[in-house]
């Protein structure tokens, strides 16, 4: 398999060069020269599989190439034996209809870890027995940076610099990352929102000046590998609920669309899936891009649901590049456009094109609403981003024969504040977390300064060649 940057610029790569480089050359986002399909036979027969092996089924024609299908599985293997549940992301019911998929049970209690254990793995293995080391340069929005610094913490030939918005996570999120102290993990809290972070990092990828002295990559959903790991679990669920033979819809709480974008390509593989729910909080850009087509950048709102305070979906350009028949020059064009105007309209017949889409736009007190009623109605609490997803996905309207899954993506835990303010109970850090809130905190508090943050990283970085 060989991958093409949405933009249309840059020379096709494989599956291992597209990992360690993260984001393409002409500033696009690997995809896969063509989606692989399964028959609704060869999904049928995945039934059964325990997790590690059906990822290494399902990864099979995205790795082929790079790694063999012994290596995937022992990677995937090594990546899934750290979770606390053997079922890796299990199932929950709610009710004769919906379903909660629980993507917290790895380290760091949160979603990403589903991805990010896989891709520390994949680093490692592609950088064995080469002089080759990386700086990951990554933004998060909460959970993606403890994520990948579990990840990849103690790694050789890995270093990585993580950017946060300074006092815009929850105390978890923030602790789980800065009281990584390994020599290779670097965190920095910049004075602005996670939009700034991310654009920053972004341009550090077409920087000479600091992607020459380093190899820099990336661990953000901009960074192909990740965002395949994900894809799995839309088909774990489904065989469970009794696909192929009848679709099920799928409710995601998402800002950088990159978790809802894998069930889109679940579908392009030949999964039946009847929606995908794009559940978004006052941070509403896919929400009106997907119902008005009016996709421009406002201003991010401070909210109880942060990993969601988000203007800036990045991988909403993968969506574009696809349907807009996969032309890199028209993708190319348009981001350019939007990063210049920091708008940009879809027209009716594009997004007829997008109709397994459908989204919600939740409020706080919605959101605070339906936490309270799911430990009231059904003894379960849920973070504040499941809350989101939850509420999309009840008031929708689908047909009570569709089941509907809705991605639990953080253990309550990680928000103890909002938990306990609408429901009245505080929930218990997991004992994996161990005493968190004593140890020792790690971390610089930087302007949200390009020049700052970039000269940052090259005087503190000790990969450089």
């Amino acid at each position: 398999m060989e991958y093409i940057s949405t933009r249309g610029n840059s020379p096709a790569m494989g599956f291992a060069d597209v990992t360690l480089a993260g984001l393409a050359p002409d500033g696009g986002l690997f995809v896969p020269e063509h989606w692989p399909r399964f028959s609704l036979e060869e999904i049928a027969a995945m039934r059964g599989l325990p997790y590690a092996h059906l990822a290494a089924k399902i990864m099979a024609p995205f790795v082929a190439g790079s790694l063999s299908e012994t290596e995937t599985l022992e990677l995937c293997e090594e990546a899934y034996g750290s979770f606390s549940h053997k079922g890796v992301t299990p199932l929950t019911q709610l009710d004769q209809q919906h379903w909660i998929l629980e993507l917290f049970h790895g380290p760091t209690l949160a979603f990403k870890d589903v991805a990010l254990q896989l891709v520390g793995h994949l680093f490692e293995k592609f950088l064995s027995g080469s002089d080759k080391s990386l700086t990951i340069v990554g933004a998060t929005s909460g959970d993606t940076g403890s994520a990948a610094i579990d990840a990849v913490a103690g790694r050789d030939h890995i270093e990585i610099f993580m950017l946060h918005p300074h006092e815009r996570i929850s105390d978890v999120q923030r602790r789980q990352m800065t009281t990584i102290l390994a020599p290779n993990v670097h965190n920095i809290a910049i004075k602005g929102s996670f939009d700034d972070a991310q654009a920053m990092v972004k341009r550090m990828f077409s920087d000479s000046e600091i992607n020459g002295p380093l190899q820099i990559s990336a661990v953000n959903s901009i960074n192909w590998a990740r965002l395949m790991a994900q894809i799995v679990y839309y088909f774990y669920s489904a065989l469970q609920l009794g696909g192929p033979a009848r679709p099920i819809a799928f409710s995601v709480p998402t800002g950088n669309f990159g978790d809802v974008f894998a069930g889109y390509v679940a579908a392009q593989m030949g999964l039946p899936i009847e929606r995908l729910i794009v559940a978004t909080n006052v941070n509403d850009i896919l929400f009106r891009a997907l119902t008005r087509g009016d996709y421009s950048k406002g201003e991010v709102y401070q909210t109880a649901s942060p990993s969601m305070d988000i203007q800036i979906s990045s991988n909403f350009e993968r969506l574009l590049f696809d349907l807009e028949g996969r032309d890199g020059s028209t993708t190319g064009a348009r981001m350019k456009w939007f990063e210049q105007m920091g708008k940009m309209v879809l027209s009716t017949d594009l997004r007829r094109h997008a109709s397994i889409f459908s989204a919600a736009r939740v409020d706080e007190d919605e959101m605070l609403r339906t936490m309270n009623m799911t430990h009231q109605d059904h003894a379960m609490i849920i973070d504040p981003h499941t809350a989101i997803g939850l509420h999309a996905a009840q008031n929708r309207g689908l047909p009570s024969d569709i089941p509907v899954v809705t991605l639990a993506t953080a253990h309550p835990a990680k928000f103890r504040d909002i938990v306990e303010k609408a429901t009245g109970q505080r929930p218990a850090l997991p004992s994996r977390i161990g005493n968190l809130f004593e140890r020792e905190e790690r971390f610089e508090t930087l302007k949200a300064d390009y020049d700052i943050i970039s000269q940052y990283i090259l005087k503190n970085a000790s990969n450089r060649h």
